[in-house]
């Protein structure tokens, strides 16, 4: 079995392609796994650091700016022919798109040239690529159920879940807790902003610190991003704050809310499949400068199912989010309840449930 996945750009996309891809090759120790993405995106890092074979195009998103007009163009015009060359290569027996500019040339080259493909919606919301690309594969797998009516009638969807999500649940909490040195007897809250990181959650975390706001006794891992990372430590040089573990970045997220008792978060789409396939409970800050607004209609499915707390960034402040953090880690029935809620939303099974739809596809192309 040859499988190519495309996508890109950001964390939200790479992570359950490489959570599917991981799946594939535990399912199929013999099928061959190709990635293409961006020349300039997060996955010329990721993919190879997770072992597996990169093809990258030259390709880049368009803000609809006039000056931005000519040299989207002539990328997209050089990405066909180098999408055109790897097809023509690999010959693969399903394409799936998971998301970002790096995916509409390859997933639209691949049906062209008949090959079978299905695209990944990470978002309640769906993005612009896969809403233009619905029509012309043989399935869209939703992340959630409701995002299927963005697609009209004739578009075939199929409910998985977020790949990503399937990787959560191997994880012990002793296995978290270990791997940061924490302490079983404490509360743990995880604070991070996605994969780029978030300006305004460091904002308001650096003053919750100095101002010493969050609860007693609680331990805390603080995830900065790496951009702002080295702004932060400056921030907090001369602040004694214990029980504080400030890193740049986590490599193993999963490890990581499997010590979580509440997670503070933006709202991106495999976050959030993380957080509800470990069952953990969560106050999210969605991002306004996302497209469609999306992160906001994520964290609502989460708040109206009692899984979550939303806080919108025009009224996030250090006083807001330590009260909110405070209530929450003390009133152990509110937290019980968020947790049960929270979990009955996870889909730990979404990548077993993507590959089967793509083992039919073949099934059935070869037919």
């Amino acid at each position: 079995m040859r499988v190519l996945l495309c996508g890109g750009g950001t964390g939200g996309h790479i992570y359950p392609a490489l959570a599917l891809a991981r799946h594939i090759k535990k399912k199929e120790k013999q099928a061959e796994v190709l990635f293409v993405g961006a020349e300039r995106g997060l996955e010329t890092r990721l993919v190879p650091e997770a072992g597996f074979k990169l093809e990258t195009i030259p390709v880049r998103s368009y803000e609809k700016k006039i000056k931005e007009l000519i040299p989207a163009g002539w990328d997209l015009s050089r990405s066909s022919s180098r999408v055109n060359r790897i097809l023509w290569k690999f010959r693969p027996h399903v394409v799936a798109g998971t998301g970002g500019y790096a995916s509409g040339p390859v997933v639209l080259w691949s049906r062209l040239r008949g090959y079978p493909a299905v695209i990944h919606e990470q978002n309640a919301i769906p993005g612009k690529t896969n809403r233009l690309l619905a029509p012309l594969v043989n399935y869209v797998c939703l992340s959630y159920e409701n995002s299927g009516q963005y697609f009209g009638g004739r578009v075939k969807t199929i409910l998985t879940g977020n790949p990503r999500g399937s990787e959560v649940k191997f994880y012990a909490r002793e296995e978290g807790l270990n791997t940061w040195g924490l302490s079983p007897q404490k509360k743990t809250l995880i604070v991070f902003g996605g994969s780029q990181g978030a300006q305004k959650i460091n904002e308001i975390m650096v003053e919750s610190l100095k101002q010493k706001l969050l609860p007693q006794g609680a331990q805390v891992l603080y995830v900065t991003g790496d951009r702002y990372y080295e702004e932060v430590a400056r921030e907090l040089e001369n602040i004694k704050v214990e029980g504080v573990i400030t890193v740049p970045y986590i490599k193993d997220m999963p490890a990581a809310l499997a010590a979580a008792d509440l997670v503070v978060s933006r709202a991106g789409a495999t976050a959030l499949a993380e957080i509800n396939a470990r069952g953990v409970p969560s106050l999210l800050i969605p991002s306004p400068n996302v497209v469609h607004n999306h992160q906001y209609y994520n964290a609502r499915v989460l708040e109206e199912k009692g899984a979550a707390r939303i806080i919108l960034e025009k009224d996030f402040s250090a006083h807001l989010f330590s009260s909110q953090v405070k209530f929450l880690l003390e009133n152990e029935n509110k937290l019980e309840e968020m947790k049960v809620k929270s979990k009955e939303l996870g889909m730990p099974e979404a990548a077993e449930r993507m590959f089967d739809c793509m083992k039919q596809i073949i099934k059935n192309s070869i037919l």
